[in-house]
């Protein structure tokens, strides 16, 4: 069987949890893009779903990307109270912004202290036949939802990089859908990037 119709026959058999959590991300992630508050009740639809396939429908499981969803959760309600409130009438506490040199320095550090504990309690504790991978995509992912959660800009490029990794990795794991899924996160993450990035301008004016 050639890869198109290897393709063919997943997507045809693709689970329902597997279509829902598919377009509940993708809309999440526009309404992200969109600086739109409905990012986090889609968002968390879609985590979830995710979650438990990567948990329970993959072989062996992807530990971390699936722990990574439950964090998605976590920080979405997190994200979803930030995003909401104001400093007045007509003032958001956490407009779109650039971070400052030591939230960034934070963020960095984070990822690397991420990378490693994830990569080493794959190594040692589970059966993951991609730990560097999977290690890769949730510390990324972990930093690029806080600063989400902040309105920072550089929460894109933090998408981007793990959006980059994560679509030969669910490749790999014959995740079709996903794979598709996370190459439109990746045309949406610049997407984002540029918008918010012209938002943060006029912010300024």
């Amino acid at each position: 069987m050639d890869f198109w119709e290897k393709f063919i026959s997943n997507v045809q058999h693709t689970s329902w949890q597997e279509w829902v959590s598919t377009v509940t991300q993708i809309a999440s992630v526009w309404y992200a893009r969109k600086n739109n508050i409905l990012v986090y009740p889609t968002g968390i639809v879609g985590v979830l779903l995710a979650a438990y396939l990567y948990f329970f429908d993959s072989h062996p499981p992807l530990y971390a990307d699936g722990t990574l969803n439950i964090y998605y959760f976590l920080m979405s309600i997190y994200g979803w109270y930030n995003w909401v409130q104001k400093k007045d009438a007509e003032h958001l506490t956490y407009p779109i912004s650039w971070c400052s040199k030591r939230e960034l320095s934070i963020g960095i550090l984070v990822f690397l202290l991420a990378w490693g504990i994830i990569y080493f309690t794959l190594v040692t504790i589970t059966d993951s036949n991609t730990p560097i991978l999977d290690s890769l995509v949730s510390s990324s992912a972990v930093v690029a939802m806080w600063w989400m959660a902040k309105r920072k800009i550089e929460n894109w490029l933090a998408w981007i990089a793990s959006n980059i990794i994560a679509v030969p990795l669910n490749f790999y794991k014959e995740f079709y859908l996903f794979t598709l899924m996370y190459v439109l996160f990746l045309v949406l993450a610049i997407w984002g990037f540029i918008e918010w990035k012209k938002q943060a301008a006029k912010n300024q004016l």
